[in-house]
This record gives C-alpha cells, sequence and structure tokens, in this order.
C-alpha cells in the first residue's frame, strides 16, 4: 500500500441560480447610491456597462435594456436580445403632472426618444431608444423638475396609483391624493426598502368608481365610511395580496376600519412584512406579496395580525360597505367636478401612444383652457382638470384635433395594450399596432355594438396587459400558418374587477392576428343575437360555457387547446 494519499476530487461549488445572483447583487450595491457610475458608463460607451447593471441595477433606476424588436423568440433562454437602447420609465405619483413638467417631458421625448411616449398602466410615463449617453440628461432634466424615474422598476416600492379626479370628482368618500403622494414620497426610492423580495404595488383611492383598480395591487386602500357611535367617520378598507403575472390573484380584504391617521402605517407595516419574508426570496418567478396567501397558508386574519402586531394597535372589525360597480373605471368624456363652474375632460389615448408633438399640445391646452394640471390613468389615458365650462366645447374639438378621442367607440375606449415585441425582450407577439388596426376592424365590422367591452392585449403570458381582468384578454404567443410562423393570440374571456370581480377564463381558443377581427365579430354577434333583455356582455359570458364560446369564436365545435407556459423568467414590470 503506498503511503501517499489520494487527493481528492473537488466538488464544483453549486452553481448559482438567478434568485440568488439577484440577492446577492442586491446585498452587495443599492443602486440609488450608485449613479456616479452610470455617469461614468456614459462618458465611456455603451461596451463599458457592467452586466450587474444591464442585468439588474438599472431596474432601481427605472431602466431597461431594450429589445430588438424580435422579441423573445429572437433569444436564447427565454429572454429575448437586448438592443444598444434603453427604455425609462418615470414615476407620476396618482398620476399627477403640471403643464411646465409635461413639456420638459415632451422636450425630453423628442430630443433623447424618436419622439414617442407611452402613458402605462400604473400612470408612469414610459420612453424608449434612449442611449447611455443620455441617461444621466434625462435624469438630470426630471430631477430639475421634481420627478424621478427612481423606483419604477426593480425590487423596490413602484409608482404609488390613485385616482385620477382626487380632489376634483363629487362623488369620492375622501380626496386620497395628499395619502398615496405621501406614501409615494416616503416609500418609493426609500432606502431602507431597496431590497424588497420583488417588487411592491401599492395604490390609494377616495374614489367609488375603485378605478386604480385595488384588486389587482399588493396594498390597496379604498375609502370606507362607518358609523360609530352615532358619528359618521371615513377611513379605509385594506387589502393586501393581488397581482397578475402568470399566476393571477385577487387581493384579500382585511375585516378592519383603517383609520385616516393609520394608513399610512399600515402600508408600512406590510411593506416590512414583505421584506422580511425569506421564503419569497428562494424562486424570482414566485417572490410577490400574493404567494404568502396562494402557497404559504396565511389568511387575511394572519396578515391583520401581522400587521397589528407591527402597529402595536389594534383596528376595529369592519364591513366592506359598497362594492364599485362592474362599470368603466376610466374616466373619460367631459364630467363636472365638484368646484363650482368647472369640468374635467377625460381624453383616450389609444395604447397610451403620445407622439411629443402631442405631449406640448395636451402641456399648452392645460395652460390656456385650465390652471395647467393634467393626470395620467392606469388605463394609459389622459385627463385635463379644472377647466372652466364655458370652454370645454372648444377644448374637445382641440383634443379630437390631436386625434385623441374625448367620445370614444366601445372598442377604442377599452383597448389596452402592452409593450410587446417592439421593444420587451419577453414578449412573443407585437401588440401596440396590432392593437391599433384590431380595434378599428371592430369598429367597422359592429358599428351597433353597444356594451363597453375591455379589450386587453398582451404580447406574452405574463399579462402586462392586464388581460386576466379583460372582457376579452388576448396572449401573445407564435403559431405556423402556411409554413411561416406568425403572431397569434390566445383568448382569456369574462375577467372583471369591481362587484363581479375575478380572472378571466381559459377557454382554449387561439387566433392567428390576421383571424382575430373575425373572431371576435362571430362571438360579439353570438352575443347581440342571443341575449336576454337588458342582460350585460359579462353576464352573458358568465352565463355561456366555454365550450360554447369556443364555437362562437372559432365559427365551428373546435377542441380546446393548452395555453403556453411562460416563456421564461417573470420580467420586472408584469403585475
Amino acid at each position: 500500500m503506498s503511503d501517499t494519499a489520494t487527493p481528492a476530487t473537488p466538488v464544483a461549488a453549486p452553481k448559482e441560480t438567478k434568485a440568488q445572483k439577484v440577492e446577492r447583487l442586491k446585498r452587495e450595491k443599492n443602486p440609488w447610491n450608485a449613479w456616479d457610475e452610470v455617469r461614468q458608463f456614459a462618458r465611456e460607451g455603451r461596451d463599458s456597462v457592467l452586466p450587474e447593471w444591464t442585468g439588474t441595477y438599472f431596474k432601481w433606476w427605472g431602466v431597461y435594456t431594450q429589445g430588438d424588436g424580435v422579441g423573445v423568440t429572437g433569444g436564447v433562454g427565454g429572454e429575448g436580445k437586448a438592443s444598444e437602447y434603453f427604455m425609462m420609465r418615470i414615476g407620476l405619483p396618482n398620476g399627477m403632472l403640471t403643464a411646465k413638467q409635461l413639456h420638459v417631458i415632451a422636450d425630453i421625448t423628442a430630443k433623447y426618444a424618436r419622439g414617442i411616449a407611452d402613458i402605462t398602466t400604473r400612470q408612469n410615463i414610459q420612453l424608449h431608444w434612449l442611449t447611455i449617453e443620455s441617461l444621466p440628461e434625462v435624469v438630470d432634466a426630471l430631477t430639475a423638475i421634481g420627478l424621478s424615474p427612481k423606483g419604477a422598476c426593480g425590487d423596490v416600492v413602484r409608482n404609488v396609483t390613485g385616482c385620477p379626479l382626487a380632489g376634483l370628482d363629487a362623488d369620492e368618500l375622501i380626496d386620497a391624493s395628499p395619502l398615496a403622494v405621501e406614501i409615494a414620497h416616503k416609500l418609493t426610492a426609500n432606502p431602507e426598502f431597496y431590497n424588497l423580495p420583488r417588487k411592491f404595488k401599492i395604490t390609494v383611492t377616495g374614489c367609488p368608481l375603485w378605478c386604480s383598480y385595488p384588486e389587482i395591487n399588493d396594498v390597496a386602500l379604498t375609502a370606507l365610511k362607518r358609523v360609530k357611535d352615532g358619528k359618521e367617520e371615513i377611513g379605509y378598507s385594506l387589502r393586501v395580496g393581488g397581482g397578475l403575472s402568470t399566476e393571477p390573484h385577487l387581493a384579500v380584504r382585511m375585516n378592519a376600519f383603517i383609520p385616516q391617521d393609520k394608513a399610512y402605517d399600515a402600508v408600512k407595516a406590510v411593506c416590512e412584512i414583505f421584506r422580511e419574508q425569506e421564503v419569497l426570496r428562494e424562486n424570482r418567478t414566485r417572490a410577490r406579496i400574493k404567494y404568502l396567501f396562494m402557497r404559504n397558508g396565511w389568511t387575511a386574519e394572519t396578515m391583520l395580525a401581522a400587521i397589528e402586531e407591527k402597529l402595536g394597535f389594534k383596528f376595529d372589525p369592519c364591513e366592506e360597505g359598497p362594492i364599485a360597480k362592474d362599470l368603466y373605471r376610466d374616466h373619460v368624456g367631459v364630467h363636472r367636478q365638484k368646484q363650482e363652474g368647472l369640468s374635467y375632460v377625460g381624453a383616450t389615448v389609444l395604447n397610451g401612444r403620445l407622439t411629443a408633438d402631442q405631449l406640448h399640445s395636451l402641456a399648452s391646452l392645460s395652460e390656456t383652457s385650465g390652471d395647467g394640471q393634467l393626470r395620467a390613468t392606469i388605463g394609459q389615458n389622459i385627463v385635463l382638470v379644472n377647466i372652466p365650462n364655458a370652454k370645454i366645447p372648444t377644448l374637445v374639438q382641440e383634443i379630437t384635433g390631436l386625434g385623441l378621442q374625448v367620445e370614444p367607440t366601445v372598442f377604442y375606449r377599452g383597448a389596452v395594450a402592452c409593450t410587446g415585441t417592439e421593444f420587451c425582450k419577453l414578449a412573443i407577439a407585437e401588440t401596440k399596432g396590432f392593437t391599433k388596426w384590431l380595434v378599428g376592424e371592430m369598429e367597422e365590422r359592429l358599428p351597433e355594438f353597444d356594451q363597453q367591452l375591455r379589450l386587453h392585449v398582451t404580447g406574452c403570458t405574463n399579462s402586462c396587459g392586464q388581460s386576466w381582468i379583460a372582457d376579452l384578454g388576448l396572449e401573445g404567443k407564435k403559431i405556423k400558418k402556411d409554413g411561416k410562423m406568425v403572431d397569434a393570440y390566445y383568448f382569456c374571456v369574462g375577467g372583471a374587477v369591481g362587484e363581479y370581480a375575478g380572472i378571466a377564463r381559459q377557454i382554449g381558443y387561439r387566433a392567428t392576428a390576421e383571424d382575430c377581427p373575425e373572431a371576435i365579430e362571430r362571438l360579439l354577434r353570438g352575443y347581440l343575437s342571443t341575449r336576454a333583455e337588458g342582460e350585460s356582455l359579462r353576464s352573458y359570458f358568465r352565463r355561456t360555457s366555454d365550450e360554447d364560446l369556443r364555437a362562437q369564436l372559432a365559427g365551428a365545435v373546435v377542441s380546446a387547446v393548452e395555453r403556453d407556459p411562460a416563456p421564461g423568467r417573470v420580467p420586472a414590470n408584469v403585475g
């Protein structure tokens, strides 16, 4: 026997998972404290940008690498190729804008973003085609007008949304915009919360329409009225755990009355609870707070108990009160404000896409017709507020002249589209151009259609276009037709928020992009021909089987097809 020991075979260290990598990078650096590195990249050029910035840190500054226009099918590992350009999301707490701010955004759009900007489903404004050299200049210009992209992306508190008519709507229970802005200023870009397991979305509204979709936010406050000791009091209902993405979940309501002076504290407590959940840091695709309810056994009771323990305060139990009606929540059109002699004008922006010239024009109209105040909405639209009633007719004409619609058709009004393959590396299908064409087709085919219709188009199964809560949700995919791979869409039907809140049903039907108008026409004509007196489209969908809806779409009885799995990692901007 040899006296020399045989060297042990080295054991390879286990490969770092994506979740472990992101958690390590977050522990190593708070990106908000490292903007000077980006200024250095800008001086040295695109090739100098470090991969940890393109893959992770940029998101804390509302920045993503922009796709090459092909989408996920042009890449590997469930993600498309990045171009040399970047996109940036500008946070607008409660959607509030001034004309001065919008003029600056329009200038930035014209100079750096090839003249186009998108209003998003979280009241942000999103820019594309930004170069590395332009990023510091854009951020400096935004900082000078009191805006920032910080927190618009990343594992942080996102832009805090709210009712765009806060303080103006005659039917609101309370003007919740000061609370929304307080939460935004205290929690967004707060270094205490730069390292959450994933994104954290908050909405606050005093609007009885619940127009900011509390049902799909991580934390939501909706105004609530109660009578205690003979006195009427306005506070809030609290919901936790909403979100869409590949596994949708409607937020869970706590059985509690949240007094106004405890509302911020309650939201912060939920944020702290989320930050502490190490189990949510193990897998990026299951890192949202909704998974405490979906996979970890939490209930409304356990969440409320955890919140009360954080605060050292017990909330009174309280019933919900009236649920928002199953109606439009978009504030589109001309409506009187609570202020005597004033109205607001809600303009529909198809797909949220605006040019720099349109942005300048809207800003100028808000100054000449009103007091220079505007509001972005989660429906990708824009509202001009505080308009003297006498100026309304002229203003409506001028807005219409910009290519926007104040009195839109049902198809135009209810359309929403995510970014799609035009710019997104995770998308499978194009969305905004398709949606614009689809709306035009449906307006020609069914000009008599008289029902509210939320028609949401999303470029993949990740539901950035919120297809899960649409009457008709179309998820992008690819299928082969005539020997070529073409854009196609998988149909989900009957999603809703409010009175009949529920996730859209997967009915097993798909169609190529060019076949979608004919399929939708068959479906809607089927409703028009068989509906009971006064029966809404939503009621019809609820009482009609998947098989019958699928047959209407296809024009014949067909077998169900499976919905595609998610193409890869869940992007940071997903619902």
